[in-house]
């Protein structure tokens, strides 16, 4: 959308604003991914913004780029260092901690949605200031609960519409394996002919550079032991019965084994949905298990699993998919007053219908009535209450169906009982 050209500021650099009419596909898709975990059972947190720095340094693990790169971090005028929110995960761990939930029921399954920041070269699809949706189980290590994490995020994108996506899904391994698998790892990395960063990334955690994008460092590694490969039995059964679980909820999957989420807590099963639709950012969401996070950040020893969708990019899938998700319109009935009197008639009339639940806008200004009827088509609303000093004197309204043209005089007295009958389909 351009912006006027006397505009003084505009917004930062990788920061998208989402202004009407588009708002409204970018509410509804958040709201439908945001549903699908509401119907599992998982109640919304609110999480800060900004967080100690520790925590992210800490959780989300120091080799990362996210870490080592991508955070907006600052001193506040206490001279403590913060941090804007990269994800979510580490955060809702903290709060599961500080507020003791990990010592009332298990698992605790909450849901959570907003801006999360990653100082990134903006481009289509990766932006500065990025809205996720999330969920969280902690407590409980069960692959079904693994199945229907997975199968949450797939109900939400599909509950779009959305469609031409796919599944890839991997299993990390565990303390059983994972530390030998690490020692294979790096055995064979320190063979390679590594640039210092990236041999220093291969000593700190040898996965990250299996994720490496760079096509000279996938090429000398494209022989590198996989984990998939090197899975303890315990790790394996436990991927073989999620995979179980995934069959049997009919959510479809590709084994991935080459798959390294960007994060280092995952452990276990560890998940991306992927849309080729978007070019270089294909992925709209992922996730996976972190048995080893909650004890790492002061806390119990308990597993948890979650994953989060991004609404951007699930927006721009639905583009690329030729698919539009609309919410609903801004208003279902429009006032139009012909007059001064009229005019503070409808404003109660207007008040009246809100508080029964009916989202109601009136043409103010003083518009005549051609404009005021114009604004009552683009306003979206199905029903345009026309009010004269006539009618007012004769104590009846006009309902104007916008879509027929159709118009019937009603007493003011039963406008609100029938708009709502009209609304209702009776």
């Amino acid at each position: 959308m351009s912006k006027p050209s006397n505009s003084a500021f505009s917004a930062p650099k990788g920061v998208p604003d989402y202004v009407p009419p588009a708002s409204a596909e970018f509410v509804a898709v958040r709201d439908g991914l945001t549903r699908a975990a509401r119907l599992a059972g998982y109640g919304h947190i609110e999480l800060p913004i900004f967080e100690d720095t520790g925590l992210f340094a800490r959780g989300v693990g120091e080799s990362t780029d996210v870490v080592s790169k991508e955070m907006y971090t600052f001193a506040d005028r206490g001279d403590r260092s913060v941090t804007l929110r990269p994800e979510g995960t580490a955060g809702v761990m903290r709060a599961v901690i500080e507020h003791g939930l990990d010592r009332g029921q298990l698992p605790v399954k909450l849901s959570y949605s907003g801006p999360f920041f990653r100082y990134e070269r903006p481009q289509a699809g990766r932006y500065r200031q990025l809205q996720q949706v999330g969920v969280e189980a902690i407590g409980v290590d069960d692959p079904a609960l693994d199945a229907e994490v997975i199968a949450i995020a797939d109900a939400g994108f599909r509950s779009l519409g959305l469609d031409g996506f796919r599944l890839e899904i991997t299993s990390l391994g565990d303390d059983t394996c994972r530390p030998q698998y690490r020692e294979l790892l790096q055995e064979f990395l320190f063979t390679l002919d590594l640039d210092e960063d990236t041999r220093r990334r291969a000593e700190i955690n040898p996965l990250r550079v299996l994720d490496d994008k760079r096509p000279h460092i996938k090429e000398m590694t494209a022989n590198a032991p996989l984990m998939l490969d090197h899975l303890s039995e315990e790790a394996k059964a436990h991927f073989d019965e999620v995979l179980a679980h995934l069959d049997a909820l009919g959510v479809p999957y590709t084994i991935n084994p080459r798959m390294v989420r960007g994060l280092d807590y995952y452990t276990k099963t560890t998940f991306e949905f992927v849309h080729d639709g978007l070019g270089a950012q294909s992925g709209i969401g992922g996730g996976g298990r972190y048995d080893g996070l909650m004890e790492q950040l002061g806390g119990q020893a308990l597993s948890g699993i979650g994953f989060g969708l991004g609404v951007d990019r699930t927006v721009l899938a639905l583009e690329a998919e030729g698919k539009a998700i609309a919410g609903p319109a801004r208003c279902e009935v429009f006032g139009v007053p012909l007059g001064d009197e009229a005019k503070a008639k409808l404003v109660v009339i207007a008040a009246q219908l809100r508080a029964a639940g009916i989202r109601v806008d009136i043409a103010y200004g003083g518009r005549g009535v051609k404009g005021a009827m114009k604004a009552a088509d683009r306003s979206g609303a199905r029903l345009a209450l026309v009010l004269g000093e006539r009618d007012l004197a004769d104590g009846v309204i006009g309902v104007k169906d916008l879509s027929t043209g159709d118009q019937r005089q009603v007493p003011v007295a039963s406008v609100v009982a029938e708009v709502g009958s009209v609304l209702a389909g009776g």
